[in-house]
Parts: structure tokens; sequence; C-alpha cells
């Protein structure tokens, strides 16, 4: 998700009174989006567009309002003050939906806690194919050598690669296996039900 983060927007000193800047985001070289943040005195104001599904095109405009801690050693930090509904939270940074808000207001997860969920082998599998430069996930075939890196390196990520690979589908086999076992409880719960309740149906 597209991400403000307060701390920037200080940093080149654009929280100051009367300031306007237009902010746009990227990836991989094409525009993603793009927000008007003016600043005032205890608010900044952003303005926007966003659709949702395919939808018309619709163009926001609200107040963030800020706030200021006094640091340790000198000096006072900004906070957003989250605009999600009945939110308020006190945050660094705001993610960008039809209304940018903090994590908890778009039920975002940490990074590490998203990676928690997964098969450990896929995580390094994909750790390994970011070292190769290669695209993620290991349903997208294997890349090239990097232009570089060593034959000795790239024999040996790619062996790594390869192994994590293989635990993956197995560890996917087993879990399609115990997915099947279940559908198939289930099934057989249904149809037992079923004769219950029309017996002479029922072969």
């Amino acid at each position: 998700m597209l991400a403000l983060d307060v701390r920037l927007l200080q940093r080149d000193g654009l929280l100051s009174l009367g300031r306007t800047v237009d902010r746009c985001w990227s990836l991989n070289g094409e525009k993603v989006g793009s927000i008007q943040i003016r600043a005032k005195a205890d608010h900044v104001t952003l303005n926007y567009r966003t659709r949702v599904s395919g939808a018309e095109w619709q163009t926001m405009e609200y107040p963030v309002f800020l706030e200021w801690t006094d640091c340790a050693y000198g000096g006072r930090r900004p906070w957003f003050l989250c605009p999600g509904q009945g939110c308020g939270r006190r945050v660094a940074i705001l993610f960008g939906g039809s209304v940018f808000a903090c994590r908890h207001c778009h039920k975002l997860a940490y990074s590490s806690q998203r990676e928690r969920s997964r098969d450990p082998a896929m995580l390094r599998a994909d750790r390994i194919r970011e070292k190769l430069d290669w695209k993620p996930g290991i349903f997208n075939g294997d890349g090239v050598k990097p232009k570089g890196m060593h034959w000795k390196t790239y024999n040996r990520l790619k062996a790594e690669h390869t192994g994590y690979v293989v635990a993956t589908l197995m560890a996917m086999e087993d879990r399609y296996g115990m997915f099947e076992s279940e559908l198939a409880k289930i099934e057989y719960l249904q149809n037992l039900a079923s004769c219950k309740v029309r017996p002479t149906h029922c072969h």
C-alpha cells in the first residue's frame, strides 16, 4: 500500500506553515499514485483522487491533524493523528486506501507477521531469488546468473533454491492430502445426514 511518513515530510521541511507539495509513488519506474499535501498550523490537508474496483474516480480532500512530542535530546517530533473513523491513534505512517489511515484501521500486519504464516522453505527460496535478482515466487521459474556473480556462488544458491522448492512442493502435497481427507469426512457426514432425512433415496 502507498505509505505517507510524517518523519520524511518533517525532514524535507514540508510541514512548514503554508508549504504545498505534490508527492508521487512509483513501482518499477511506473507511477502508481500521487497526492498533494498542504501544510497548515496544526494539520496537513491531503488532496488526491481514488477509485474502488474500477468505479469512477473520486476526489478526496480532508485534514490530518498533527501532534508534536519533545525528543530526549532536544527538538520535537511530529506524529499523524489517524483520520480513520473513531481512531485518532498517534502514528508515524499512514497507508493509502480510499482514505489514508493507520495500519490498525486498514488491518495490516507487519511483514514479519505475514512471513510467520508462510511456509519456511518458501520464504528461504524467495530470499535466494532476491539475491539472484529473480522474479519473486517459486512458480515463476528460474532466472539467469546475475552479472558479476561467481559461478560457484551461483550454482550453490541455485542448488539451495531447488532444495527449498522441492521441500515447499512436498509440504503443499501433504496439506493437499490433508484437505482431501477433511473434505471426504465432510462429504461422508453430509451423505449420512441425507440418509437419515431421506432413507428411501439412499443407496
